[in-house]
């Protein structure tokens, strides 16, 4: 038997943030702010390393999801956390890479006019993202992405040039209209049905045209927040014009915190109001965003622009998710659940493979950037003389995002063709690997430039306006993008996870 309740444990998971967010501000001294910031991410590991102890004792051939009551106030009264496999999946990996964004964080903002002010909302932002995930009430999910929001805001507009203010502003515009989108659901819901809570809702949600609108209005909100293609337009701009650190985050967290609400919508709490035709909507939208995100990363000039227009598409290999779950004639009940287990298991690895080499990536970026003052790709000529482990980072979490063995990457899109196969749908087979191919040509054009130097670039022995940086950073993209083959050899671990609770 466990020594302790391992449900007592959820709400530090969200003070500790919260309390770093207050010192760094109380107390706004250059080391004050570094050193709270190491012991805050450390605390997080600890804390989170001691639950998920307590979910494999559990989770020896069980399904256990583990919920707490705030206050002793259980629901629809009081404010509840929950926290099952998926969920557990998801803040392990915020705090991991929170951890590893932290100690790079360090040193970028290290000599920054900025840095005072990056790490309250750095930790504002955390506290939001891993309130999101441990929540179990649909208002307080809606406080969380509006915590989110605005400290993401904050965060991108510390670039403090013209394009950086100019896509804070846009995504602020998006976000408040996201969120508003999502409280008049709220709103619907509980006049409909008179709680708030997950598994009441789920309970009583009924399939009648209030649910539809519900449903349509929560997807409309969080596809905004997700920045599926058509309404990608905000991401390019504010995940290329933010600093490294928060471009990585952005990217690796705060796009799958509102991917995670709709999965859990859509599987679990309106169930009934899903249809067919609607989970089949979703996936064409997601294999339009991989064609157009890879055709955009294969244009862009900029180098940060790339990756973040790679995002784009990656984020429709999600989506691709919901045609997954179609149910069809002939298919039992526990065939169907069989079916959506091995898809929210295929779509849980892609979304830690692409969390890990994304942010890797645009650590690699932000050294380039650090290194020569720009991030123009027809100037990364030979680059990888000068910059050879930020380059080979970059190169190894490309790997991964193309899908090429033994990276997690390649794990990911072979377990999404193998459900898309056995559910018969063919197509998606085409898009996933079309998709693949692009995604290799955008990166192999910057890998190409960067370790062939031309004859024309011989002569020049160091580049102009060379620095160099620091040797942790550098050396926190390397680890995250070699997590992304490490966790190429550990499926079973994330698979595993995920599985628990998924049978309440």
């Amino acid at each position: 038997m466990p020594l302790f309740d391992m449900s007592t444990l959820l709400p530090l998971l969200v003070a500790i943030p919260l309390a770093g967010a207050i010192v760094s501000v109380l107390l706004s001294t250059k080391y004050v702010q570094v050193l709270t910031g190491l012991l805050t991410a450390t605390s997080l590991l600890l804390v989170m390393g001691l639950i998920l102890g307590g979910l494999s004792f559990n989770g020896t051939g069980e399904t256990i999801a583990v919920r707490y009551s705030l206050a002793g106030w259980a629901a629809p009264l009081g404010i509840a956390l929950s926290l099952d496999g998926f969920s557990a999946l998801l803040i392990t990996l915020t705090v991991f890479l929170v951890a590893v964004l932290t100690l790079y964080s360090a040193f970028y903002f290290a000599a920054s006019p900025a840095r005072e002010r990056f790490w309250p909302l750095w930790w504002l932002l955390v506290a939001g993202i891993i309130a999101l995930f441990l929540s179990a009430d649909i208002f307080n999910i809606y406080v969380t992405l509006e915590i989110i929001g605005l400290a993401a805001v904050a965060l991108v507009a510390l670039s403090g040039n013209k394009a950086g203010l100019t896509a804070a502003l846009r995504y602020l515009l998006v976000g408040l209209l996201g969120s508003l989108c999502y409280l008049l659901a709220v709103a619907l819901l509980y006049h409909a049905y008179g709680t708030l809570d997950f598994s009441q809702l789920a309970e009583r949600v009924e399939s009648n045209p209030l649910s539809w609108a519900a449903l349509t209005l929560i997807t409309v909100g969080l596809v905004l927040k997700t920045a599926l293609v058509p309404l990608h337009f905000w991401l390019p701009h504010a995940h290329g014009s933010a600093p490294a650190p928060i471009s990585a985050i952005l990217s690796a967290l705060v796009v799958k915190a509102s991917f995670y609400l709709l999965v859990r919508f859509w599987m679990e709490i309106l169930t009934p109001a899903v249809t067919n035709d609607a989970l089949m909507l979703l996936g064409v939208l997601g294999g339009m965003a991989i064609v157009w995100g890879c055709v955009q990363a294969l244009r862009a000039k900029r180098l940060k622009l790339m990756v973040a227009y790679s995002t784009v598409a990656q984020i429709g290999y999600l989506f691709l998710l919901f045609p997954l779950l179609m149910s069809t004639d002939g298919v039992s009940a526990s065939q169907l659940a069989i079916q959506h287990q091995s898809a929210l298991a295929a779509v849980s690895y892609f979304i830690v493979a692409h969390a890990c080499a994304k942010a890797a990536m645009f650590i690699a970026a932000g050294n380039i950037i650090h290194s020569l003052g720009h991030d123009d790709i027809a100037r990364l000529q030979g680059m990888a003389k000068y910059m050879p482990l930020s380059l080979f980072t970059f190169a190894i979490a490309g790997g991964s995002l193309i899908g090429l063995p033994p990276s997690a990457g390649f794990i990911a899109k072979w377990l999404l063709l193998n459900v898309a196969i056995d559910t018969q749908q063919w197509w998606w087979v085409l898009i996933i690997l079309a998709g693949g191919l692009m995604a290799a040509l955008a990166i192999f054009r910057v890998l190409d430039l960067a370790f062939i130097k031309p004859e024309q670039a011989c002569e020049q022995s160091t580049p102009d306006n060379w620095q160099k940086v620091p040797v942790a950073m550098p050396i926190s993209g390397l680890a995250l993008a070699l997590c992304t083959m490490a966790l190429g050899f550990n499926a079973d671990l994330i698979i595993d996870l995920v599985a628990i609770g998924g049978g309440e």
